[in-house]
């Protein structure tokens, strides 16, 4: 996996390694928000550059923006020794890296996460894509960044929705790899005071995991706990105005359905589910979800990537700490879940 640059330092690194490769020309891709807010940070460590703005939210990371996307990068005359810096959060990384991964059969890119969700997760493992007729990153690429770059001052720009549905990829690793963690961390929440380690921590376990799995053949699926369900809640209230969710906001419904089926098939204790629970709860505000946004959202899981054929493949817990991955459940085992959740 490519160098993952973490501290106060991160942004002077960028500037040393735009400078030594010598790009034949560089690019800045941001939305409203980054350019406001994060640009004026980053731009006395750039060289001279072109920028390419497109507008923020999931709603927009879609073939349609890719085409405008590429249509500025022909407009500047990119060329395979150019580079994009993708500063923003995890839809700016992941349609940024796809947009450069497939342009002339693959240009250079660098993260620069400038969201929790980012830092801790969407910029590091070499996913790339983009949302396609309501469904969650269907087209995509695996390609690495050329480097990482985590600036985490950039985190006094967000809201406190933003630094939770972060939180959740956090919370997330814990779950599948870290029960001391957990343990400890639930007894502070969101009020760490050194997000840096944390940070760290997240990545780190991350880039284990990517890297004894770079193409999600096997052990790479333990990363995809709680979004099997998340993905689907997530879509789909996407597409209900005033209804939408952040990803991580979706990520941690998914998260309690998980665990949930979790006990229904003898890996966790209830005990442990409790834990979870209550943790989760404290943090997230409970998402009203009727009859028939349930059963709805159970087939939307048969579209989930990780399935085979008319199999979904969940990722469960098998105890808090360690995750098994390829789980079979069926559509009514996926309604039974968000029941126990809409219960909660």
């Amino acid at each position: 996996m490519n160098t993952v640059h973490i501290g106060a330092d991160a942004l002077s690194q960028l500037a040393e390694n735009l400078r030594n490769r010598a790009f034949s020309k560089v690019a800045v891709l941001v939305d409203e928000n980054t350019l406001h807010h994060c640009y004026p940070l980053v731009k006395p460590y750039l060289p001279e550059h072109d920028l390419i703005r497109i507008q923020s939210g999931e709603e927009h990371k879609t073939l349609q923006t890719c085409e405008y996307i590429w249509q500025r990068m022909t407009e500047l005359n990119l060329d395979r020794w150019s580079v994009l810096v993708n500063l923003g959060g995890g839809v700016i990384g992941d349609m940024g890296g796809f947009c450069a991964a497939v342009f002339k059969r693959g240009l250079y890119f660098v993260q620069v996460p400038t969201t929790l969700l980012a830092q801790v997760d969407a910029s590091v493992g070499g996913k790339t894509g983009i949302d396609f007729h309501g469904l969650k990153n269907h087209i995509g690429v695996y390609q690495e960044p050329q480097a990482v770059f985590i600036y985490p001052p950039f985190l006094q720009t967000l809201s406190p929705r933003q630094i939770k549905s972060g939180y959740a990829e956090i919370i997330k690793h814990w779950l599948i790899a870290d029960a001391g963690a957990f343990q400890e961390q639930r007894h502070v929440g969101l009020f760490t005071e050194d997000w840096e380690e944390l940070i760290r921590h997240s990545v780190s376990i991350k880039s284990r995991v990517v890297e004894a799995d770079p193409l999600e053949g096997g052990y790479r699926k333990v990363l995809n706990f709680g979004h099997t369900v998340g993905h689907a809640v997530e879509s789909y209230l996407l597409e209900k105005p005033g209804r939408e969710l952040l990803h991580g906001e979706a990520i941690a419904i998914g998260m309690l359905c998980e665990a949930y089926l979790s006990v229904k098939k003898e890996l966790l204790t209830q005990q442990e589910l409790d834990r979870i629970e209550t943790f989760l709860i404290s943090i997230y505000e409970k998402v009203q979800l009727s009859d028939d946004d349930i059963k709805t959202l159970a087939f939307l899981t048969l579209q989930d990537k990780k399935n085979t054929r008319t199999t979904i493949n969940c990722t469960l817990l098998n105890g808090i700490g360690s995750a098994v991955y390829d789980q079979p459940v069926t559509v009514q085992e996926i309604q039974e879940s968000l029941r126990y959740y809409s219960l909660l």
